[in-house]
């Protein structure tokens, strides 16, 4: 279905009944082949690179070069909500296909129990697609709101919007689009520079200084090899985790359950339906922890103790990861996933339970919260393009059509993961996190981890607490995890270029908004391309 006006500038300012459907013939069709392109993608960068970039600005920027085509069949793909939808649905399936799905099902095989795949696969799928309704439901709720950073959800729609509304913003689009692919070229995360630009300045900030406290200690072999040192990260992200999520549960109990609380109409979803949405998402988590018990045999392999222990705790960590990666996702557009997990399968360990059992729980854990976060992007990027929620019933259908087009991207991807799993895994091709997850089993968690686990996860909960609502904690540990000197100078330095540049005028803000996400698009188009180029060649 097409806008009724079909010029660039108009058919941005459409009703919610003009609103493009996911299953209409011609959007399906190229929404299913556009999955498949992605999970490919996802697939192929995952086991030989082991990272997977964000793909969404590249589905946008291919509707956007289809609909540009003089055919006319192809011109229905001008409406930037039909962009919007191709590009939720290649991100969806890149992000499922890799993320949640191949690396969690390798864990069990590399653990010598290829029997336990496929129970594996339909469990993380059931995971991910969990995952993405809990989001559905909280996404614009005073925990994640629509109005925050997201940073690149917002690369994506001032892509979309650089080509519609063309002029001096598609020029600083395109600026900020080479300075992104020239830092890439010498070795510069610009990606981080342009999310500094326009991310959260405090959540930002306490990044890039974990990641110089990193990089320093990493050049310090003396220092790094050490345990103390060594689960540094790990134990701070567990105490600004465990602060955050108890931050996370006063705001759900501190607020009026009805369906009117939603913060003075401030947000388009109540606090009581976030409520309802988290509760039942964790039972949900807590019945598939219960089929996949069953399914892969662990179930009659503890005692009965031992195994209501593992169920609750394995829900709790799905649910868990997925906010604590969600709230550092829409602060700084990194998500720590493999991290998270991490956290919890060192817990895990802690609490003693078996080798497979907790394969089993760190494989669940670590498919949720990619999509989540992955999800929040897309939304984030059609909020913009639908006007920043102007129209609350343009928002809802849109809101709408792209968790649609989410659950399709994941069945697609499902389906291209069952058919081509074994054929990667038979070459020894797995997600390197696989790899660390089982090496970090077969070590054992003794009491010199668990000793420095509980010594510094009191500094971070401190830290989390000292920052309030901006969870600076769970930022500061994420750079601890994931950041490095170069990182953690790029992101300082573009903050303080900020710093200096929105005193000197406030109106340069937004100038720097879009230079921002044009470098983020530009950085993110060269670490796609460039890997993609390299998937021939030999590790």
């Amino acid at each position: 279905m097409e806008p009724k006006k079909n010029n660039d500038m108009s058919q941005l300012h459409i009703t919610a009944k003009e609103h493009p459907k996911l299953f209409s013939p011609s959007l399906i069709t190229l929404n299913i082949i556009m999955s498949v392109v992605g999970a490919i993608i996802g697939l192929e960068l995952i086991v030989r690179t082991g990272v997977t970039p964000n793909t969404s600005i590249v589905g946008a920027l291919f509707a956007i070069i289809l609909s540009r085509i003089p055919i006319k069949f192809l011109q229905r793909y001008r409406s930037v909500h039909c962009q919007n939808l191709i590009q939720t649905s290649i991100s969806g399936a890149t992000f499922s296909a890799a993320n949640s799905l191949l690396l969690p099902i390798g864990i069990p095989v590399l653990m010598g129990r290829p029997e336990l795949m496929m129970p594996m696969l339909i469990g993380v799928f059931i995971a991910t697609v969990i995952d993405a309704t809990i989001l559905y439901k909280t996404f614009d709720t005073e925990m994640f709101p629509a109005e925050g950073a997201w940073p690149p959800g917002v690369a994506s729609a001032q892509a979309i919007l650089a080509v519609v509304e063309k002029g001096k913003k598609a020029m600083l689009l395109i600026a900020g689009g080479a300075i992104g692919v020239a830092g890439k070229m010498v070795g510069i995360p610009t990606d981080l520079l342009g999310v500094s630009w326009f991310g959260d300045f405090v959540a930002m900030s306490a990044l890039g200084v974990g990641s110089l406290v990193i990089g320093f200690v990493k050049d310090r072999t003396d220092l790094s090899a050490t345990p103390m040192f060594q689960y540094m990260p790990h134990g701070i992200m567990i105490g600004a985790g465990l602060i955050a999520l108890l931050q996370v549960c006063k705001m759900l109990f501190a607020k009026k359950s009805g369906e009117d609380a939603s913060a003075a109409g401030q947000f388009t979803q109540s606090m009581g339906k976030m409520k309802r949405a988290l509760g039942w998402g964790y039972v949900a988590y807590f019945v598939m922890a219960l089929i996949l018990a069953l399914t892969t045999g662990i179930f009659f392999e503890m005692s009965p103790f031992k195994l209501v222990l593992w169920l609750l705790f394995s829900a709790f960590a799905a649910i868990g990861s997925e906010l604590i990666v969600g709230i550092s996702a829409m602060h700084s557009g990194w998500f720590p996933g493999f991290a998270t997990a991490l956290i919890f399968l060192l817990l895990g360990m802690l609490l003693g339970f078996p080798s497979i059992a907790l394969g089993i729980m760190v494989a669940y854990t670590a498919a949720t919260g990619p999509a989540f976060s992955d999800m929040a992007y897309d939304l984030k990027c059609g909020y913009i393009l639908r006007g920043n929620g102007a129209d609350p019933e343009l928002e809802k259908v849109g809101r709408k059509q792209q968790y649609l087009s989410e659950i399709v991207a994941f069945a697609v991807a499902f389906v291209m993961v069952a058919l081509l799993a074994n054929k990667y895994f038979s070459q020894g091709l797995f997600a390197p996190v696989s790899s660390t997850f089982v090496t970090t089993i077969e070590a054992g968690a003794g009491g010199e981890i668990a000793k420095w686990l509980m010594i510094w996860a009191v500094p971070g909960a401190i830290i989390q607490l000292l920052g309030g609502s901006k969870q600076i904690g769970v930022l500061f540990a994420t750079g601890l995890l994931v950041g490095s000197t170069v990182n953690g100078l790029t992101i300082l330095g573009a903050l303080a270029i900020r710093f200096i540049v929105v005193r000197a005028n406030k109106e340069y803000e937004q100038t720097l908004n879009i230079l921002g996400a044009g470098a983020l698009a530009g950085a993110a188009l060269y670490s796609f391309f460039t890997a993609t180029l390299a998937l021939g060649k030999k590790k």
